[in-house]
Parts: C-alpha cells; sequence; structure tokens
C-alpha cells in the first residue's frame, strides 16, 4: 500500500523540478527512463494495459477531492498533491490535467517481423505522429516502427496526441530502411503520383503500410522496398492529405476488408 500523499506546496520541491524538466524535453525519456503520463485518459489507459507499476502519481488539490480520481491513483507507490500552479507547470496544456503518472519507460522490444506494422519515414511533427498511433492501434496494427528522423514515440506531445495507443503497440525507435527487409508481411506505401488507387486492388493482411516525411513523403529507400505504392482517391483536387489523415484511411482500408 502506498504511503500517505504528500502534500506538496513550493514549485521548487525537487521532485516538481524533475518532473518540470521530463515535460519540457521532448527527448528527456531517454535520459530520465520515465515517462510523464499526463490526464486521466491516459492514466488510466496505462493502468488497464497494465504496462507497470506507478511510480508516483501527482493530483491537483482540486484533483484529489474527486473519488474517482483518488481511484485511479490508488495504485501508485508515491502520491503527491500539489496546489494548481504547481501543477500548470507540470503540463503544456491550456487547461492543466488534474492527474499525472510517472512511469517507466517500457523496455523496448526487438522488431516482430510477422505483425502488422506501421512504419514512419522522417514524420517530424508529434501531433502527426500521435495521431498515426492512435489510428494504428485502433485499426489492429500491433507494431510501429520509426525510422530515423521521426519525431521521438514516446515524447510528451507524442504520447498526448496518441490518446493510450502506445500501451498496445510494439515500438520500435531509431530503425533504419534496411532494417525493413526483416519483415515477412509485405510492405505498402503511399503517393499522390501512384497509378494505381487503393480502392481498386487487392490489398494483403497482415501488412505494413510506410508513411513518409509531410513534405517530401517516402524516401527512396523506403519506396523501393515497397511491395505497392497506391494512391488515395481524391475527386476535390487538393494536392495531398495530411500524412496522419492518410495513414487513418489507408489503415481502415487495409482491415475492413478483412473478414471478421
Amino acid at each position: 500500500m502506498a504511503p500517505p500523499p504528500l502534500h506538496i506546496a513550493s514549485p521548487r520541491n525537487p521532485l516538481l523540478v524533475r518532473l518540470r524538466k521530463l515535460a519540457a524535453d521532448p527527448i528527456g525519456y531517454r535520459k530520465q527512463k520515465q515517462l510523464l503520463l499526463e490526464g486521466e485518459h491516459l492514466c488510466a489507459a496505462w493502468n488497464a494495459r497494465g504496462r507497470g507499476r506507478v511510480e508516483q502519481a501527482v493530483v491537483s488539490e482540486a484533483g484529489w477531492q474527486s473519488a474517482a480520481l483518488r481511484e485511479l491513483a490508488a495504485p501508485a507507490a508515491a502520491i503527491a498533491i500539489v496546489s494548481a500552479p504547481a501543477m500548470a507547470g507540470l503540463s503544456a496544456l491550456e487547461t492543466p490535467a488534474a492527474i499525472v503518472f510517472v512511469v517507466d519507460l517500457p523496455e523496448p522490444g526487438p522488431l516482430k517481423t510477422d505483425v502488422a506494422t506501421v512504419v514512419l519515414d522522417r514524420v517530424q511533427d508529434p501531433g502527426n505522429v500521435g495521431s498515426i498511433l492512435r489510428s494504428a492501434a485502433a485499426f489492429g496494427f500491433g507494431q510501429a516502427v520509426a525510422l530515423g528522423g521521426t519525431a521521438a514515440l514516446w515524447a510528451p506531445k507524442v504520447v498526448r496526441a496518441g490518446m493510450g495507443a502506445h500501451f498496445a503497440m510494439q515500438l520500435v525507435e531509431g530503425a533504419d530502411a534496411a532494417s525493413l527487409d526483416a519483415l515477412e508481411v509485405p510492405l505498402l506505401g503511399t503517393s499522390s503520383h501512384a497509378g494505381d488507387r487503393i480502392d481498386q486492388v487487392v490489398l494483403p493482411w497482415p501488412c505494413a503500410w510506410a508513411f513518409g516525411h509531410e513534405g517530401r513523403g517516402l524516401a527512396d529507400e523506403v519506396a523501393r522496398r515497397c511491395t505497392l505504392v497506391l494512391r488515395i482517391a481524391q475527386p476535390g483536387g487538393e494536392e495531398s492529405l495530411n500524412v496522419a489523415a492518410a495513414a487513418a484511411v489507408c489503415l481502415h482500408e487495409s482491415t475492413r476488408r478483412v473478414p471478421a
């Protein structure tokens, strides 16, 4: 059982100083080997997935009045209750969350060669990366592989945008194009200049989808490894879709054809 909650009033408290640094640094998790999970949804998703114990829960004074948040924080090894200004210092949100968890960074696993996979090739915007992971988890893709130049998968902005998807998938960071040769599932890509439309071809399942840089698309060394490179019909005539929107279309198109 966790010790009684600790009330923290000073923003200079060492715990809060450390957590502010973790929240502000996109790759701070690599040094500290810990994650800051902000908000009730992410904290509940962590508990639901059983990814490991909660080292620290931090709850605002107002949040501690909520029975639901007290129950959510209960499994933590330690609980701190802090003032609203101190909580705001931990948050990048316009309206700070009432609860955050500090958890150990999940151990990276090896590349799984035979599962439905999303490959991110220099996708740089954290919101796009998180949104793609969210779609991938929703559509049954069990792994995401980030090639060099992609936003850090466990960066706070990416984790917030993923809305818990991180905890449902195998995540591989720092891969290169050559590592994709180990995949035993077909690799598919997209291009607005491709001849074949995604809705006009038979899509393999399971498969891996590769999504490229927001402005330049897939690198040549990734594209040439693709079994198929397809385009999404855009009768409205826009030049291209946002990469996260394109990913959602492709991932849904793959899974909607799989027999129940």
